[in-house]
């Protein structure tokens, strides 16, 4: 079973000292190490890290592209939905 993160969790990994969190689809990932490599530029995920980043990732990315990096950055999912 994969970790249940609060939003909370997430929004405390923003920056690389603690590690860089984001949600899609409810879904946890740690981009910390992916940074540097992402072919948009760090500045991106520096911009969305410790937040829900779906509306943005689904702007620019489809289906394919988080098969591939979901087995390398997902590493859990947010136990409380959020709230509007």
């Amino acid at each position: 079973m994969s970790k249940q993160f609060s939003t909370a969790d997430v929004a405390s990994h923003k920056d690389a000292e603690s590690g860089m969190y984001i949600i899609i689809d409810e879904n946890v990932y740690d981009v910390t190490g992916f940074v540097d490599e992402h072919p948009g530029g760090a500045k991106i995920l520096k911009r969305v890290a410790g937040k829900d980043a779906t509306k943005q990732f689904w702007k620019y990315h489809n289906e394919s592209v988080l098969k591939k990096y979901s087995p390398k950055l997902k590493i859990g999912s947010v136990g409380e939905k959020a709230k509007l």
